[in-house]
Protein backbone atom coordinates (compact mmCIF):
# COMPACT_ATOMS: atom_id res chain seq x y z
CA UNK A 1 0.00 0.00 0.00
CA UNK A 2 1.15 3.58 -0.62
CA UNK A 3 2.36 5.60 1.60
CA UNK A 4 1.62 9.65 0.97
CA UNK A 5 3.79 10.57 3.21
CA UNK A 6 6.89 8.39 2.74
CA UNK A 7 10.29 9.83 3.01
CA UNK A 8 8.81 12.99 4.26
CA UNK A 9 10.00 14.49 7.88
CA UNK A 10 7.58 15.88 10.17
CA UNK A 11 7.88 18.11 13.71
CA UNK A 12 5.12 17.93 15.76
CA UNK A 13 4.70 19.94 19.08
CA UNK A 14 3.07 18.81 22.11
CA UNK A 15 3.26 15.29 20.51
CA UNK A 16 3.20 13.35 24.07
CA UNK A 17 -0.80 13.85 24.41
CA UNK A 18 -3.88 14.76 22.89
CA UNK A 19 -4.26 15.98 19.60
CA UNK A 20 -0.29 16.19 18.83
CA UNK A 21 -0.03 12.38 20.21
CA UNK A 22 -3.03 11.56 17.59
CA UNK A 23 -1.54 13.55 14.88
CA UNK A 24 1.97 12.46 14.91
CA UNK A 25 0.60 8.58 15.04
CA UNK A 26 -1.42 9.76 12.07
CA UNK A 27 1.12 10.68 10.17
CA UNK A 28 3.67 8.24 11.16
CA UNK A 29 1.06 5.96 9.66
CA UNK A 30 0.74 7.98 6.55
CA UNK A 31 4.75 7.28 6.07
CA UNK A 32 6.61 10.51 7.39
CA UNK A 33 9.28 9.77 9.81
CA UNK A 34 8.54 12.12 13.25
CA UNK A 35 10.39 14.45 15.00
CA UNK A 36 8.25 14.38 18.48
CA UNK A 37 8.77 17.28 20.08
CA UNK A 38 7.17 17.39 24.52
CA UNK A 39 8.18 18.13 27.76
CA UNK A 40 7.43 14.65 28.55
CA UNK A 41 9.86 12.31 28.29
CA UNK A 42 7.42 9.13 29.28
CA UNK A 43 4.92 10.69 27.25
CA UNK A 44 7.34 10.66 23.88
CA UNK A 45 8.51 6.92 24.71
CA UNK A 46 4.48 5.55 24.48
CA UNK A 47 4.61 7.75 21.41
CA UNK A 48 7.51 6.02 19.98
CA UNK A 49 6.25 2.38 20.93
CA UNK A 50 2.98 3.19 19.27
CA UNK A 51 4.92 4.60 15.79
CA UNK A 52 6.95 1.10 16.10
CA UNK A 53 3.92 -0.90 16.12
CA UNK A 54 2.97 -0.09 13.08
CA UNK A 55 6.43 -0.15 11.51
CA UNK A 56 7.08 4.15 12.00
CA UNK A 57 9.70 5.52 13.18
CA UNK A 58 10.33 8.55 15.20
CA UNK A 59 13.02 10.74 16.59
CA UNK A 60 12.63 11.87 20.27
CA UNK A 61 13.19 15.35 21.14
CA UNK A 62 12.22 16.67 25.45
CA UNK A 63 12.12 19.70 24.84
CA UNK A 64 10.73 22.54 26.45
CA UNK A 65 9.36 25.14 23.57
CA UNK A 66 10.16 28.15 26.18
CA UNK A 67 13.54 27.21 25.71
CA UNK A 68 13.83 29.93 22.61
CA UNK A 69 17.99 28.25 22.37
CA UNK A 70 17.03 24.66 22.49
CA UNK A 71 14.70 25.04 18.89
CA UNK A 72 17.77 26.75 17.90
CA UNK A 73 19.44 23.92 18.51
CA UNK A 74 16.64 21.45 17.04
CA UNK A 75 16.85 23.31 13.86
CA UNK A 76 20.44 23.26 13.43
CA UNK A 77 20.41 19.22 14.28
CA UNK A 78 17.56 18.65 11.92
CA UNK A 79 20.10 20.40 8.58
CA UNK A 80 22.74 18.85 9.84
CA UNK A 81 20.93 15.35 9.59
CA UNK A 82 18.20 15.93 7.28
CA UNK A 83 18.60 19.30 5.39
CA UNK A 84 15.40 19.65 5.14
CA UNK A 85 11.74 19.62 7.17
CA UNK A 86 8.29 18.67 5.22
CA UNK A 87 6.06 19.17 7.65
CA UNK A 88 5.34 21.51 10.76
CA UNK A 89 2.48 20.84 12.94
CA UNK A 90 2.27 23.65 16.00
CA UNK A 91 0.15 21.87 18.20
CA UNK A 92 1.97 22.52 21.82
CA UNK A 93 -0.06 25.32 23.78
CA UNK A 94 -1.46 25.74 27.35
CA UNK A 95 -4.78 26.80 28.56
CA UNK A 96 -3.84 29.08 31.75
CA UNK A 97 -5.79 30.43 33.86
CA UNK A 98 -9.88 30.61 33.90
CA UNK A 99 -10.35 33.70 36.05
CA UNK A 100 -11.56 37.13 35.32
CA UNK A 101 -8.67 39.61 33.79
CA UNK A 102 -8.03 41.70 36.68
CA UNK A 103 -7.36 38.25 39.17
CA UNK A 104 -4.58 36.93 36.55
CA UNK A 105 -1.23 38.08 37.68
CA UNK A 106 1.06 39.36 34.83
CA UNK A 107 3.59 36.37 34.89
CA UNK A 108 0.90 34.21 34.39
CA UNK A 109 -0.26 36.26 31.24
CA UNK A 110 3.20 35.71 30.08
CA UNK A 111 4.14 32.37 30.40
CA UNK A 112 0.95 31.68 28.14
CA UNK A 113 1.68 33.72 25.97
CA UNK A 114 5.25 32.15 25.49
CA UNK A 115 4.09 29.00 25.09
CA UNK A 116 1.20 29.97 22.21
CA UNK A 117 2.62 32.36 20.87
CA UNK A 118 6.84 32.96 21.81
CA UNK A 119 7.36 29.32 21.09
CA UNK A 120 6.02 29.39 17.38
CA UNK A 121 7.40 31.94 16.00
CA UNK A 122 10.79 31.15 17.01
CA UNK A 123 9.68 27.72 15.26
CA UNK A 124 8.62 29.75 12.61
CA UNK A 125 12.45 31.75 12.49
CA UNK A 126 13.98 28.72 13.43
CA UNK A 127 12.19 25.96 10.42
CA UNK A 128 11.41 27.95 7.56
CA UNK A 129 14.82 27.58 5.84
CA UNK A 130 14.20 24.37 6.40
CA UNK A 131 10.68 24.08 5.13
CA UNK A 132 12.08 26.20 2.18
CA UNK A 133 14.05 23.25 1.19
CA UNK A 134 10.91 21.11 1.21
CA UNK A 135 9.29 20.21 -2.38
CA UNK A 136 6.24 20.88 -0.59
CA UNK A 137 6.85 22.07 2.70
CA UNK A 138 3.53 22.33 4.56
CA UNK A 139 3.05 23.61 8.10
CA UNK A 140 -0.44 23.37 10.01
CA UNK A 141 -0.86 25.36 13.70
CA UNK A 142 -3.50 24.31 15.95
CA UNK A 143 -6.10 27.27 16.98
CA UNK A 144 -9.34 27.44 19.00
CA UNK A 145 -12.42 29.15 18.29
CA UNK A 146 -11.85 31.50 21.50
CA UNK A 147 -9.57 33.35 19.36
CA UNK A 148 -12.77 34.75 17.52
CA UNK A 149 -15.06 34.74 20.17
CA UNK A 150 -13.07 36.53 22.80
CA UNK A 151 -14.20 33.82 25.64
CA UNK A 152 -14.42 35.05 28.77
CA UNK A 153 -12.63 34.03 31.69
CA UNK A 154 -10.02 32.55 29.92
CA UNK A 155 -8.40 35.62 28.57
CA UNK A 156 -4.57 34.47 28.14
CA UNK A 157 -5.71 31.40 26.14
CA UNK A 158 -8.05 33.56 23.63
CA UNK A 159 -5.69 36.66 23.20
CA UNK A 160 -2.72 34.48 22.93
CA UNK A 161 -4.66 32.02 19.57
CA UNK A 162 -6.08 35.32 18.23
CA UNK A 163 -1.92 36.03 18.05
CA UNK A 164 -0.88 33.27 16.75
CA UNK A 165 -3.60 33.22 14.13
CA UNK A 166 -2.33 36.43 12.73
CA UNK A 167 1.20 35.31 13.36
CA UNK A 168 0.94 31.77 10.75
CA UNK A 169 -1.43 34.43 8.11
CA UNK A 170 1.42 37.13 7.76
CA UNK A 171 3.73 34.13 7.27
CA UNK A 172 1.64 32.76 4.99
CA UNK A 173 1.64 36.03 3.23
CA UNK A 174 4.92 36.32 3.14
CA UNK A 175 5.51 32.92 1.64
CA UNK A 176 2.65 33.22 -1.01
CA UNK A 177 4.85 32.88 -3.64
CA UNK A 178 7.64 29.72 -2.48
CA UNK A 179 6.96 25.86 -2.46
CA UNK A 180 5.76 26.61 1.65
CA UNK A 181 2.01 26.57 2.57
CA UNK A 182 0.81 27.52 6.04
CA UNK A 183 -2.75 26.96 7.59
CA UNK A 184 -4.53 26.92 11.00
CA UNK A 185 -6.67 23.97 12.25
CA UNK A 186 -9.37 24.40 14.59
CA UNK A 187 -10.13 21.09 16.24
CA UNK A 188 -13.13 22.45 18.64
CA UNK A 189 -14.46 20.71 21.43
CA UNK A 190 -12.43 17.49 21.53
CA UNK A 191 -11.74 14.74 24.45
CA UNK A 192 -8.09 16.12 25.91
CA UNK A 193 -6.94 16.53 29.46
CA UNK A 194 -7.03 20.86 28.27
CA UNK A 195 -10.81 20.32 27.86
CA UNK A 196 -11.60 18.33 30.84
CA UNK A 197 -9.60 21.25 33.12
CA UNK A 198 -11.60 23.35 30.92
CA UNK A 199 -15.13 21.78 31.48
CA UNK A 200 -14.88 19.41 34.52
CA UNK A 201 -18.84 18.35 33.98
CA UNK A 202 -19.01 17.86 30.38
CA UNK A 203 -19.18 13.71 29.88
CA UNK A 204 -16.18 13.36 27.92
CA UNK A 205 -18.24 10.32 25.76
CA UNK A 206 -19.99 13.54 23.98
CA UNK A 207 -16.78 14.60 22.52
CA UNK A 208 -15.13 13.47 19.43
CA UNK A 209 -11.35 12.09 20.34
CA UNK A 210 -8.14 13.00 18.93
CA UNK A 211 -7.61 9.95 16.23
CA UNK A 212 -10.77 11.70 14.67
CA UNK A 213 -9.05 14.90 14.29
CA UNK A 214 -6.14 14.04 13.24
CA UNK A 215 -7.24 12.17 10.15
CA UNK A 216 -8.18 15.88 9.24
CA UNK A 217 -4.87 17.21 9.89
CA UNK A 218 -3.12 14.47 7.77
CA UNK A 219 -4.09 15.71 4.43
CA UNK A 220 -3.21 19.41 5.09
CA UNK A 221 0.29 18.32 5.61
CA UNK A 222 0.14 16.61 2.14
CA UNK A 223 2.14 17.47 -1.03
CA UNK A 224 -1.43 17.87 -3.25
CA UNK A 225 -2.35 20.19 -0.57
CA UNK A 226 -2.46 23.50 -2.54
CA UNK A 227 -4.54 26.13 0.14
CA UNK A 228 -2.51 29.07 2.02
CA UNK A 229 -3.70 31.55 4.37
CA UNK A 230 -6.59 29.41 5.50
CA UNK A 231 -8.76 28.08 8.28
CA UNK A 232 -10.04 24.81 8.33
CA UNK A 233 -12.92 24.19 11.37
CA UNK A 234 -13.51 20.79 12.52
CA UNK A 235 -16.79 21.19 13.85
CA UNK A 236 -17.74 22.27 10.22
CA UNK A 237 -15.54 20.17 8.40
CA UNK A 238 -14.83 23.12 6.26
CA UNK A 239 -11.81 25.69 4.93
CA UNK A 240 -12.39 29.07 5.56
CA UNK A 241 -11.03 32.00 4.69
CA UNK A 242 -10.19 35.26 6.61
CA UNK A 243 -12.37 38.03 6.40
CA UNK A 244 -12.20 41.74 7.51
CA UNK A 245 -15.18 42.47 10.03
CA UNK A 246 -18.15 44.32 8.18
Amino acid sequence: MTKPLADRIALVTGASRGIGYATAIALARAGAHIVAVARTQGGLEELDDEIRKDGGSATLVPLNLTDSDGIARLGAGLHERYSKLDILVGNAGVLGPSSPIGHIELKTFTDVMAVNVSANFQLIRCMEPLLKQSDAGRAVFVTSGAANKATAYVSPYAASKAALETLARAWAQETANTKLRVNLFNPGPVRTRMRATLMPGEDPATLDTPEQVAEFIVPMCAPDWTETGKFYDYKTRSLMSFRSPA
